[in-house]
């Protein structure tokens, strides 16, 4: 057999609303993004949303909204893809890095609650695998902390204190405690990356929740001018009889979503509780397969929450990352993709040049050094679930687990 680790579902439902939006004249942004957007707001419980190019656009015109830049410092997780922390960097401002909890993949919130100053502007929490955070423990602490908080921005000022934006490029469809991704954040974005479980082929969104103090239709329309150049009218204002004129608020960006990436989420959307069924009845089945090994698995479903299911990761205790490597190998000569989510940001070039070491950050590196993923994907057959689940049990015999 041949698996790969995460292929997209693509059916013809997403490949005829492609070819509607090809046929219409509309492949930029148009009326299915703007639909597309509206469906994702019914879904997350919100009033709106804006979609992008990618999660990593949306959270970075998430921080050039919130007035964050050079002299700020913004919280991350040292546990993460290099896009939770790069957009700090894009912006100017310093990223303070977080080590992860023993055993966990959440923030060690003591470690948080300490590196907060009066120079904090936004925790970025960071929703691995689909499974969301303690955000009501990341409020509790934000408010406990609400007297160091510095505003330097309109939209700060409305806040008035510490500002919460999630990366939950991971965990569109999750829930926790009765509330969808989406409705736990101050501000949320998703991915729609190819190997998410929504796929826009690449694209992504942000949207938010209700606060008094926010006017909804101004916060949309500066996410517009900040993703299409600050231009004040976009192609589809701009087909109204003689409405050609516009203005540049300000030299902004262009990292908007298209009618062609748009068609294929609404076609998704339509199909997404399926897939998320599917993906829990594959991790259901690997529990049950591992409950007689040491593995150590991430908790998908419990009494309070409900992840989207996107990683099936798992830990091999006394394995060195030399091993688990290893196995990585012998998973691929039997002709299946396994990956390592993640190698931490202290271990990367592009951080450590900034000053970051992996020794201060030991939770991390004991979380990376064995762990593995294994495939988990809507289009996976039970044939090819038993083929993993054979193999890679008699590799982890081999290595007595």
């Amino acid at each position: 057999m041949k698996i790969p680790f995460s292929p997209p579902d693509i059916t013809n439902t997403e490949i005829k609303e492609v070819i509607d939006s090809l046929q219409s004249g509309w492949i930029t942004t148009g009326p299915k993004t703007k639909e597309f957007e509206k469906k994702i707001s019914e879904y997350c419980h919100t009033h709106k949303t804006v979609c992008l190019s990618s999660a990593t656009a949306a959270m970075e015109m998430t921080l050039r909204l919130l007035g964050i830049g050079k002299g700020d410092e913004v919280i991350v997780p040292s546990y993460t893809y290099t896009a939770s922390c790069s957009v700090i960097c894009h912006v100017g401002a310093t990223p303070v890095m977080v080590d992860i909890a023993q055993d966990s993949l959440e923030m060690d919130y003591i470690k948080m609650e300490k590196a907060i100053t009066e120079k904090t502007k936004v925790i970025i929490p960071v929703d691995i695998a689909g499974i969301l955070c303690d955000y009501d423990r990341i409020f509790e602490i934000v408010k406990k902390k609400a007297n160091l908080f510095k505003a330097n921005h309109e939209i700060q000022k409305k806040f008035n204190r510490i500002i919460v934006m999630a990366d939950c490029a991971h965990g569109f469809g999750a829930i926790r405690n009765g509330k969808k991704a989406g409705e736990l954040a101050d501000f949320t974005c998703f991915s729609f990356h190819a190997v998410k479980n929504l796929t826009t082929a690449e694209g992504g969104a942000v949207t938010w929740k209700q606060n008094p103090n926010l006017e909804e239709e101004e916060i949309y329309q500066k996410y517009q001018l900040l993703s299409l150049h600050g231009q004040t009218k976009d192609a589809l204002a701009k087909t109204k009889l003689g409405a050609w004129e516009y203005d540049i608020i300000e030299p902004a960006y262009k990292c908007n979503m298209t009618d062609l990436q748009a068609g294929i989420g609404l076609a998704q959307l339509k199909r997404y509780e399926d897939l998320l069924k599917r993906r829990h009845e594959i991790i259901e089945k690997y529990n049950q397969a591992f409950q007689s090994t040491e593995l150590k698995v991430l908790p998908h479903c419990t009494e309070n929450a409900v992840s989207s299911g996107h990683l099936y990761m798992v830990r091999m205790k006394g394995i060195t990352d030399k091993q688990r490597n290893e196995m990585i190998i012998k998973m691929a000569e039997k002709g299946i993709a396994t990956n390592v989510h993640y190698k931490p940001l202290p271990m990367l070039t592009a951080y450590r040049n900034l000053g970051y070491e992996i020794k201060d950050y030991p939770n991390s590196y004991a979380f990376f050094e064995n762990e593995i993923t294994l495939p988990l994907y809507s289009k996976l057959k039970e044939e090819e679930v038993e083929y993993v689940i054979e193999n890679f049990k008699k590799i982890l015999g081999e290595y007595g687990i």
